[in-house]
């Protein structure tokens, strides 16, 4: 893959970094904006600041990554990891998430976050990672193939949003 200089500068001024306290806000921004206008995620009601914060916590109190790319002018994207499934033989599969600010969708940004979930995935010893993409989400789903994911199954009407039923492509990457 070629990049011309101006990809090059963008990509320079973006930083790949634990997500901190004060990084709430634009995440929160982020999540909302998805939840209010896409099937990317399957809530029907915005945010909290407080429900935000118990979740933020959470992932930090299990060691779950919340990382953010930023720029000078503050964090675009976001993404993270949890439990795929809560039973104990489930516990070397995580299914993430990434998110990145309408602004700057098909930047590049998804691919450093992405990249990065994947080196933590693998120095915490997780053996598969699992994305529930939209099955309309086709840019999510080429996203993914790029990165050696696998469409692996899709559960037809198994979501409800915006007055119709959504299916879920479920793509996995084996880790080691």
């Amino acid at each position: 893959v070629f990049l011309n200089l101006k990809e090059i500068i963008f990509y320079m001024e973006i930083k790949i970094r634990p997500a901190i306290f004060a990084d709430l806000d634009t995440i929160l921004e982020i999540i909302n904006h998805q939840i209010l206008n896409s099937t990317s995620i399957y809530d029907y009601e915005p945010r909290d600041f407080e429900t935000h914060k118990l979740w933020f916590d959470d992932k930090l109190a299990r060691d779950l990554p919340v990382i953010v790319a930023e720029t000078e002018n503050g964090t675009i994207g976001f993404a993270t990891y949890d439990s795929f499934r809560h039973k104990i033989g489930d516990r070397f599969t995580v299914e993430h998430s990434v998110y990145v600010a309408v602004e700057f969708l098909g930047k590049g940004v998804g691919k450093l976050l992405l990249a990065e979930l994947i080196q933590l995935a693998k120095k915490q010893k997780y053996h598969t990672m699992i994305g529930v993409i939209d099955s309309e989400n086709e840019g999510s789903i080429a996203f993914h193939k790029k990165y050696g994911f696998e469409t692996v199954g899709i559960i037809k009407e198994s979501g409800y949003k915006f007055d119709r039923w959504l299916s879920s492509v479920f793509m996995q990457l084996i880790l080691e």
